[in-house]
Order: structure tokens, then C-alpha cells, then sequence
């Protein structure tokens, strides 16, 4: 039987793109090879796209884009030779691809451009389509939908850099400064007062034009996991020092991370509701991982934002909590395959 394959496409142009090497290094490695043979489809930071046959150890360090076997790679939307086409010395040479995996974060990765690239070219892929891709990309526009289905979510405003900034009456510190569109915690600011808020606001615009002004709920820091509209167990992550920031989500060490967390029953079964409830609100198909905080005073639960390919790397989230089903990373790679596989049958 002929081995299904599967494009893995890793790097890209976003702030983010050292930890999509890191994410697809463990992608590839636990494919399982007895069912996929297996593509490498590299983008580096300016935006070219290499097919890379070299060792997937080189992918983390970076040392794949000066690989000399590496050659430049482009989609192919033509329903005969659909795939990746690869030119090498002048001569192109066509490999068909059943299934694209992307194992990219932030902007043109998961933003649903790819998404929408990938659906030009027909060709079937790994993740949340493209417009659940777009939604949840921009944080206000998610707060917004999370507003119309009732899915809980801290109050806040959005602010432009070109604007007058004029705060609600109600208006409380602390708060929290976010950019719209950032991801892995780039741009993201605890703000106790006015000097600070100013100072936060000058750094986010330099990220984007627009920026989230919300309310910071002092608790503790969860997240869960949604595959095929069901919830997986919930996972707590508290930081030794600070909040969940760049630092502590990828430093292994800076953070412990209970999963099934320590939780009573009632309130770990709401949390799983709210995040089939906020997956839902954003259309999201095959799988993505929703962040919460949980206020320790009124125990309610907030929903922050959706996040459409979540990191895969050694210290990411959705892969403990799916270890707490008994499954494997390499069991998950093959589960986020299958399912998302199911809306092309």
C-alpha cells in the first residue's frame, strides 16, 4: 500500500519562526514513516520557500537553509501535477503531496493566507481553515465573536496608534497590552499605571497599529485543547517568575505545568465547555487550543484568545494534555492527521 505524503512546511516570516523549527524538528521525527513518507518544505525569514532533503537536525539550529542540497520550491494548483514543484539547477521536478502539514506560527502562517493558498492549489491540509484562521489571528476580532456566542472574556478596548486614546470611565489598573495579532506572547505587557500603560502602548505599535487594552485577571493561567469540537483535559501553567511570557513558554524550566490540573470537577468541566463553546464561536475545524485565566477570588473562568496551530515543541501544551489521554507524540501527530484529513473524504 502506497504510503500517504505529507508536506511539512515550517519556518516563515513571522517573530515566531525560530519556534516553528522547533515544533516541526519534533513534527517529523514523529510521523509515523511506516504510514507517510514525509517532505520538508522549509521558508526563511524573507520569505522563500526551499524543499530541504537534508537530516531534520538541522532544522532547530537553522543550519537547513545553507544546506547546498537545498532548492527552491513552489506550490503547484495544477490538478495533474499537484504538489510541490522543486527547482533544482535549472530542472523542475514535480512531488506530488497528499496532505499539507503546517507547522508555522503568526503571520502568513496561520492568519489563513497559507490556509487560502493551500485551497487555491486544492491541495488537502493539517489544521483550521481559513476563515477560523483569520478570526482568531486578530485577538480583538476573537474577544468580538467571543462577545456574541457568551463566551466569557475580559473586558477591554482597542486602541490605534494613530488615535486619541481615551480609556472607559470604569477603567482600573492593572491591566494588560496586547497586540492584535502577536503570537507566543511577543508584544504582551502587565501595565500597573498611567506611565506604564504609555510606555506599553510605545512598544506594542511598534509591532502593529492596533492594540488590545484589557482587563488583567489576577489568578491562574490555564489552557485547553479542542480536537473535533471535544475538549481535552485541562492543563495549568504557572510561571516561576512573572506571566506567561516569550521567556517562560520556551525556556525549559521557567514554568510548571499541571495536567490534569488541580482543579475542582465542576469548574474543570465549565472551562472544557467554554472552550468547545469558544472554538465553536470562531468555526474552528480539526483542532486549536484555547487560553484561559481563572480569577481565584470569584473562581470564574476567562477566555483569552484561540490559538489555530499550537506550538509543538518540548515544553508546548496541547502535547501534555494529550498525554494525559494515554496518547503519545507520536500518536497525537498521527490524530491531528487523520482528523483533519476527514473533511476531504
Amino acid at each position: 500500500m502506497a504510503k500517504t505524503r505529507v508536506a511539512v512546511l515550517f519556518g516563515g516570516v513571522s517573530s515566531e519562526h525560530e519556534v516553528s523549527l522547533m515544533s516541526a524538528t519534533n513534527v517529523i521525527r514523529s510521523i509515523p514513516k511506516e504510514k507517510y513518507e514525509v517532505i520538508c518544505i522549509g521558508i526563511t525569514k524573507k520569505g522563500r520557500w526551499l524543499y530541504f532533503p537534508g537530516d531534520v537536525s538541522e532544522i532547530a539550529s537553522g543550519a537547513w537553509e545553507t544546506n547546498p542540497d537545498c532548492s527552491a520550491a513552489i506550490i503547484s494548483p495544477d490538478p495533474i501535477h499537484k504538489g510541490i514543484i522543486t527547482i533544482e539547477n535549472g530542472e523542475t521536478y514535480n512531488k506530488k503531496i497528499d496532505v499539507v502539514f503546517p507547522v508555522l506560527h503568526g503571520r502568513n502562517g496561520e492568519d489563513g493566507r497559507l490556509q487560502g493558498l493551500l485551497e487555491l492549489a486544492k491541495l488537502p491540509y493539517v489544521g483550521c481553515g481559513t476563515l477560523s484562521s483569520a478570526l482568531c489571528m486578530d485577538k480583538s476580532i476573537t474577544k468580538e465573536m467571543f462577545r456574541c456566542y457568551h463566551v466569557p472574556t475580559p473586558a477591554g478596548i482597542t486602541v490605534r496608534s494613530e488615535e486619541e486614546l481615551i480609556l472607559p470611565e470604569d477603567f482600573t489598573y492593572p491591566c494588560m497590552v496586547k497586540t492584535c495579532c502577536g503570537g507566543s506572547s511577543v508584544g504582551v505587557y502587565r501595565v500597573e499605571n498611567e506611565d506604564e500603560l504609555h510606555v506599553a502602548l510605545k512598544e506594542a505599535f511598534t509591532y502593529e497599529d492596533h492594540v488590545i487594552i484589557e482587563k488583567c485577571i489576577i489568578g491562574r493561567e490555564f489552557s485547553i485543547a479542542v480536537v473535533e469540537g471535544k475538549a481535552l483535559p485541562v492543563i495549568e501553567i504557572a510561571p516561576l517568575t512573572g506571566f506567561y511570557d516569550y521567556k517562560n513558554k520556551y525556556q525549559a524550566g521557567s514554568t510548571i505545568e499541571t495536567c490534569p490540573a488541580d482543579l475542582p470537577s465542576e469548574v474543570a468541566k465549565r472551562m472544557q465547555q467554554h472552550a468547545e463553546e469558544a472554538c465553536a464561536a470562531v468555526s474552528i475545524q480539526s483542532y486549536a487550543r484555547v487560553d484561559f485565566m481563572l480569577d481565584t477570588v470569584t473562581m470564574e473562568d476567562y477566555a483569552l484568545e484561540v490559538n489555530t496551530l499550537p506550538g509543538m515543541t518540548p515544553t508546548s501544551l496541547m502535547p501534555q494534555e494529550a498525554q494525559a489521554l494515554g496518547l503519545s507524540f507520536d500518536d497525537l501527530c498521527e490524530w491531528i492527521l487523520a482528523v483533519s484529513l476527514k473533511k476531504y473524504k
